[in-house]
């Protein structure tokens, strides 16, 4: 097979790292491997099957002619300014932020869902956000069979969307709160309300939440507009009906920030156009692509984020019949947000384009 020149763009990223890990593990036919970041990390080593790589700004390239896919997770303005000027040079761009998702001419892809609009890229192809991504691939298999006329979503997510300072805040936060109770001699038996209020001030203050996340859930994830919905949970509603090619579906998403390190859980209640049972959507489920069934509550089995930690799969449980949507159907849906959410996600677009011969 071919090899191709990759491009990695914000490489040296919690999600450009990632990139590099699934690229290897997938066996993805790279032939030259273009680590990039922005100007504070030039110079920088990367190891990528072996061989040690030295990383160049952005800002080094006169042309990125030659380069046949770039992966970008560099942000929304850094994205918005240079994709294009990949893309120009004849490279596909698969990008990682939000800058291109609702762009008419822009794909919008996950694989096991929608992977013949890679054919109608124009040099962009977007990656959704992980809490959609995870839910789609769980609702297709449904939406097949019954259809789908509402969701109500709950998303549980992991600091780890929010990148290396959310990750820097649960450890250091965590570890203040721990420190403080052995200072204290506090026990099981001592620790009240009140006592956990004033630890609680105690706490480092956050890089990157408006709270301290340790220990709590924040019914917040990136900025609230006048309805009082945020932008993630917009993001729930618009990419859905895009990706899914449905602008009828509605959605109604909270998103919630967890103190969970990796992968993020959605409680998703579902109402479908004609009836299905929670045996049949079982059974539908369990031959889609990319999800995995793990609904045998009796025995305490059940998704965990700390089972689909470091996994490509979208896992799913706790089916049965939802108590309000008639017909309808509630489930438990828990994904990687850093594998199947960003990265796995943007190197099996990638596939397909090797796939469909678009590169």
């Amino acid at each position: 097979m071919k090899g191709y020149r990759v491009a990695v763009v914000g490489v040296t990223g919690e999600v450009g790292k990632t990139f590099l890990k699934v690229l290897k593990e997938r066996n993805f036919p790279v032939g030259e491997l273009i680590p990039i970041a922005s100007a504070r990390s030039r110079g920088k080593k990367v190891v990528f099957n072996g061989k040690e790589y030295t990383v160049r700004a952005l800002e080094d390239f006169d042309s990125f002619k030659g380069i046949d896919i770039a992966l970008f997770s560099a942000g929304g303005s850094t994205s918005k300014e240079w994709a294009p000027k990949f893309a120009a040079d004849g490279a596909v761009v698969v990008d990682n932020s939000s800058a291109w998702r609702m762009e008419p001419d822009v794909p919008l892809v996950v694989p096991e869902v929608n992977p013949e609009d890679v054919k109608w890229h124009k040099g962009i192809i977007a990656n959704p956000n992980c809490s959609t991504i995870q839910m789609v691939v769980a609702l297709k298999p449904i939406y097949d069979e019954a259809g789908i006329r509402k969701v109500v979503v709950s998303t549980y997510q992991a600091v780890s969307g929010a990148g290396a300072k959310a990750i820097a805040d649960l450890i250091r936060q965590t570890k203040a709160f721990c420190k403080a109770l052995e200072e204290r001699g506090i026990g099981e038996e001592d620790l009240t309300p009140e006592l956990l209020a004033e630890i609680f001030k105690e706490l480092p203050e956050a890089q990157k939440f408006p709270h301290p996340i340790a220990f709590d859930a924040l019914p917040h994830i990136d900025r609230f507009f006048e309805d009082g919905y945020t932008r993630e949970e917009n993001k729930m509603l618009f990419e859905t009906r895009k990706i899914m090619h449905d602008e009828s579906i509605d959605v109604s998403a909270t998103c919630v920030r967890v103190p969970v390190f990796y992968g993020h859980s959605e409680s998703v209640s579902v109402q479908t156009e004609r009836e299905i049972t929670p045996e049949r959507a079982r059974e539908v489920l369990s031959k889609a692509p990319g999800v995995v069934v793990m609904d045998t509550p009796q025995n305490n089995e059940y998704p965990l984020p700390i089972y689909a930690a470091g996994r490509d799969e979208v896992f799913v449980g706790r089916i049965r019949e939802d108590r309000v949507f008639k017909p309808g159907l509630n489930m438990w849906v828990v994904a990687d947000n850093i594998r199947k959410g960003a990265a796995t996600n943007a190197v099996q677009i990638a596939e397909l384009l090797i796939r469909y011969g678009l590169v």
